[in-house]
């Protein structure tokens, strides 16, 4: 399974956006944004759950427990 940088690189790579447009939109530096991506710092659980939201996935795909991107009601 993929890990958590790994996912949000694809996912931000299938929404043609890049590293800075992502950190604005989460309200932090581009460097930080890079380090979630590297696999160097995990996302505060306020932005892991904006990310899930933005890429309309569950949290579960976005960590890298299932391979299910679909959300569960």
């Amino acid at each position: 399974m993929a890990t958590l940088g790994e996912r949000l690189k694809i996912l931000r790579k299938e929404k043609r956006l890049t590293q800075v447009q992502l950190a604005k939109f989460l309200k932090q530096t581009p460097r930080a944004y890079q380090y979630c991506e590297a696999g160097e710092h995990a996302p505060e659980f306020p932005n892991l759950i904006a990310l899930a939201d933005f890429y309309d996935v569950s949290l579960d795909y976005l960590v890298g427990r299932s391979e299910t991107r679909e959300r569960q009601p």
